[in-house]
């Protein structure tokens, strides 16, 4: 059985399940308690498992993220609320040179079952601080796992499997999704890391999406459809570990892709993915390896530029429609 629920309900309920499931989830993070964050995520928890299993941190996030380190190192399962994907740059050096390396330089003796929870996407009228998408800099660091949710259903069977993980993970839900519903099961599901879904199939060109790119996308093909152009979208789910097989496979069959994140496109997610379909399938390739990211300024507060710096589904679909024309990239 199946229900139409938020993306925020859908985390909510992932969260309860394995707090229920395992005595020794817990949460932690700033306003997870009383206020349920300020998306509203989190609320209920608190008076179901108390203020010992859902705790609210003075605001230092380095100095959280370095607890949860450590209880994930001693038989806890801390997942983190990093109120802001943005405020990940005040945590790397726990994130990166702690959680992810702590299982390699102690000899596989030591694991960091941690789950960090953030947001990603801009068009939320946040401003240059709070609208970024960051998830490249930690896909970029060996030991961490990165799952971008396009859905509640990936969202809620993401978080579950990650929690059960005994590496860290980060999470990266976009913010503007969190109102967004999708049908979900009742009974207890997870998704396995490193399987993309298949989200529309089709014949003539590839869209590769990430996160809210992927209903970025699939409104680009509907419209494509309609002039019989059929592209298949595919959404990776997780970035590290990624499915590369998937991603192939599709583009062998279609001969033209577009990559498409809504993180900085200079160095980022496009890049790589376009990467390694360009060294394992170019053979099969019709037309160049096109990619779309967010524009390389800061987010603009401004709603008329603000909204000018990250993929569109019109802007997906003209570039799709050009390279099935063989037709050359407009200019940068």
């Amino acid at each position: 059985m199946t229900r139409e629920i938020t993306l925020s309900k859908a985390v909510n309920e992932g969260i309860a399940e394995e707090m229920r499931r395992d005595p020794a989830v817990f949460l932690m993070g700033e306003d997870v308690a009383e206020a349920g964050t300020p998306f509203k995520v989190l609320s209920g928890l608190v008076e179901e498992f108390g203020t010992e299993r859902v705790i609210d941190t003075p605001i230092s996030e380095p100095g959280f993220v370095g607890m949860a380190v450590g209880a994930a190192m001693t038989g806890s399962r801390p997942i983190v609320d990093l109120m802001f994907g943005d405020f990940i740059f005040l945590v790397m050096d726990q994130l990166c040179n702690q959680a992810a390396k702590t299982h390699y330089m102690s000899g596989g003796k030591l694991t960091v079952p941690m789950v960090l929870r953030t947001n990603l996407g801009a068009t939320r009228r946040s401003a240059a601080q709070h609208s970024q998408s960051l998830h490249a800099l930690v896909a970029h660091i060996p030991g961490l796992k990165v799952a971008l949710p396009s859905s509640a259903y990936e969202a809620k069977g993401l978080l579950k499997t990650a929690i059960r993980d005994d590496n860290p993970v980060v999470i990266f839900e976009d913010k503007l999704m969190y109102q967004d519903k999708a049908q979900v099961p009742e009974e207890e599901y997870l998704i396995p890391f490193g399987e993309a879904n298949v989200v529309r199939p089709g014949r003539d060109i590839t869209l590769v999406a990430t996160s809210s790119m992927v209903q970025v996308c699939t409104k680009a093909a509907d419209a494509l459809a309609k002039e019989g152009i059929e592209a298949e979208v595919i959404d990776p789910r997780t970035i590290v570990p990624l499915d590369e097989a998937t991603i192939l496979d599709s583009v062998r069959k279609t001969s033209r892709v577009i990559v498409v994140d809504e993180g900085h496109q200079s160095f980022g997610v496009t890049a790589e993915i376009a990467a390694r379909i360009a060294e394992k399938a170019f053979y099969y390739l019709d037309a160049p390896v096109a990619r779309m990211g967010a524009m390389d300024v800061p987010v603009p507060f401004s709603p008329a530029l603000e909204d000018l710096t990250v993929p569109t589904p019109e802007g997906v679909a003209a570039r799709a429609r050009q390279l099935c024309r063989g037709e050359v990239a407009d200019a940068a």
